[in-house]
């Protein structure tokens, strides 16, 4: 059973978090899915994600190409994940389910602090997946740093 992570963003943005947390799961060998309901923020976050890497590259797509499959790491607004992920990242209050976190290695849900709605939203995913047993853990920013907050 894979473990869901939640990212409170309060003082980077998201396209400046993403990256790091993209490399740290390709690092454990993952693939992974970052699943938006938007597709056009998921191509604007396909741009930046371009520009990002300074010391490397971090490969990617954005799902509708003809090789979905070969990507390590996929942005998509699906809720199948077509590389074969075993970490999805959820932004933007995109769909979670305790079904697909109990399916993967990790589930990661990413939001912004500074905005209630989403801070809302991510209390009720917390609380779903807590409610059906899905291990989870709280990281918030503190000046810069990533902090454990809470863990169930």
């Amino acid at each position: 059973m894979g473990a869901a992570y939640f990212y409170h963003l309060t003082h980077s943005p998201l396209e400046q978090a993403l990256p790091l947390l993209i490399e740290r799961a390709r690092g454990q060998g993952w693939r992974v899915a970052v699943r938006g309901p938007d597709p056009a923020r998921l191509g604007w976050l396909d741009e930046k994600l371009w520009l990002t890497a300074d010391e490397g590259f971090l490969p990617h797509g954005l799902a509708g190409g003809p090789h979905d499959a070969d990507q390590p790491v996929l942005l998509t607004s699906a809720a199948e994940t077509p590389n074969g992920a075993s970490c999805v990242m959820a932004i933007d209050g995109a769909a979670v389910s305790a079904e697909e976190a109990a399916r993967l290695d990790r589930l990661c849900i990413l939001f912004d602090g500074n905005d209630p709605e989403a801070v809302a939203a991510a209390r009720l995913h917390w609380k779903a997946l807590t409610d059906a047993g899905t291990p989870a853990q709280y990281w918030a920013e503190d000046e810069g740093r990533w902090q454990k907050k809470a863990e169930r």
